[in-house]
């Protein structure tokens, strides 16, 4: 039997489609090398095998009928946990949401199971989606798939994890700061982040309602044109034909190129020879109208998530990791002048990106500037975890600010990535972009 654990999402579909793979198989080999892993605790918060098998016995059905509804009909993945599970404990890696059980699954996962997806559990995740570090002393802190020792990036962690060690063909998270893009980024996916209000949040415990996303991170770019797809419920983007002959990429500068670590600029510039070497044309961008929204960035992010969790937080501090507690109290201390004031910056900044980006078909950085830090370092805490931190999620939330569809790419350097940054609502042209960038950097 071939190693399933290998293939691609697609490849698993395609797989039954051809009645040449028992989604009812697949789904046992998947749970049985979960449970088999020795880090199976440190990926997996709980399976929901149950479900999984009874799904799976469905798409078998319809595969046997040549009735399936997905080109992904009978792939099982993983879903992070902080989408709704109806009947199963729902987390978000805090204990101040611990034995929360829902009634209904949230919107994206019914829509996916409604597409034919197989549920295999739920994955860890930083504490309430506030961290790009992937750091979770009260759940589990997830394991990076190139250093075991080291976070996986977050705050998706779990879910990056899955796929990396072969636990899952295909996760999904979400994506406020760069939360798909820096795991999916440490642990060598493809990982992307949708534009705000393509993908339902409704039941998906929230973080930041004005910056939360959801979105998969797979082993291709085509595996995140299907589970877009799935997950949307529409049509997936032809990649077919494509190339970047004549293609135009701007090469942001401000800010992103700022102290970057040796491997990841060196990853980085060989990605860029990589893609002119493939025809396509990379010009330099300044864009100083970035650097005022970056600053405040913290304001905007902070003052919000207090705003939504300062109840749950106040009734019990002490149940939380500290320094992601005191992330969240210090949105306290902003103004709602100067929070109103600074998501005006924002939008100006926006309408200027399009205005100065519209020649291109899609803007470049590295995806992180740094490789993931020892969990032993990060619990050293205090200044250690918090510069660690807010360095890891400065290049990911430029991208939020700005606003657009973004993918990000392994370079064939570990855990080193390039991101392609493209239009609000663009995800299927970025796609296609993305899978002849893909296609050069093989």
């Amino acid at each position: 039997m071939t190693n399933w654990t290998e293939m691609s999402a697609a490849d698993l579909g395609r797989g039954i489609g051809r009645k040449e793979i028992d989604p009812v198989a697949l789904t046992e080999y998947f749970l049985n090398e979960i449970n088999a892993h020795p880090l199976r605790d440190r990926i997996y918060a709980r399976l929901t095998p149950d479900r999984a098998l009874a799904e799976a016995a469905a798409a078998k059905t319809r595969a046997e009928l040549g009735l399936r509804v997905h080109p992904l009909d009978g792939v099982p993945i993983s879903w992070k946990d902080l989408y709704d599970t109806a009947g199963t404990v729902t987390e978000a890696g805090s204990a101040l949401l611990a034995g929360r059980i829902p009634a209904r699954d949230a919107e994206v996962l019914r829509t996916a199971t409604q597409n034919g997806l197989v549920c295999l559990g739920k994955t860890h995740l930083s504490e309430l989606a506030f961290s790009g570090l992937g750091l979770n002393p009260v759940t589990a802190t997830a394991p990076c798939v190139n250093d075991p020792d080291a976070v996986a990036g977050g705050s998706s962690s779990g879910a990056a994890a899955s796929v990396a060690f072969g636990l899952a063909p295909s996760g999904v998270g979400s994506d406020t700061g760069g939360s798909v893009r820096l795991p999916a980024c440490w642990n060598d996916l493809v990982g992307l982040k949708t534009t705000s209000g393509r993908l339902s949040l409704k039941g998906a415990v929230s973080l930041i309602a004005s910056f939360d996303t959801v979105g998969p991170l797979c082993r291709s770019v085509e595996d995140a044109a299907l589970m877009l797809s799935a997950l949307e419920g529409a049509p997936a983007p032809d990649l077919r034909g494509t190339s970047l002959k004549g293609r135009r990429f701007a090469a942001l500068q401000t800010v992103v190129m700022d102290d970057l670590d040796p491997a990841p600029a060196q990853a980085y510039a060989l990605a860029l020879d990589k893609l002119r070497a493939a025809g396509a044309i990379v010009e330099d961008l300044d864009f100083p109208e970035i650097i005022t929204p970056h600053e405040q960035s913290a304001m905007l992010y902070t003052s919000e998530a207090w705003a939504t969790w300062r109840d749950e937080i106040t009734a019990q501090p002490d149940v939380m990791f500290a320094p992601i507690r005191e992330r969240f109290e210090a949105g306290a201390a902003h103004s709602a002048a100067d929070f109103i004031a600074a998501w005006k910056t924002v939008h100006a900044m926006r309408a200027r990106w399009a205005e100065v980006t519209a020649g291109y078909d899609a803007v470049l950085c590295p995806t992180a500037p740094n490789l993931p830090e020892k969990v032993e370092t990060l619990m050293e805490l205090g200044e250690t975890y918090v510069q660690a931190n807010l360095r890891t999620l400065r290049n990911t939330r430029i991208g939020n600010l700005i606003g657009g569809a973004i993918v990000t790419l392994p370079t064939g350097i570990p855990s080193c990535g390039v991101s392609l940054m493209g239009t609000p609502m663009g995800e299927h042209h970025l796609l296609r972009i993305a899978s002849a960038a893909e296609a050069a950097m093989a």
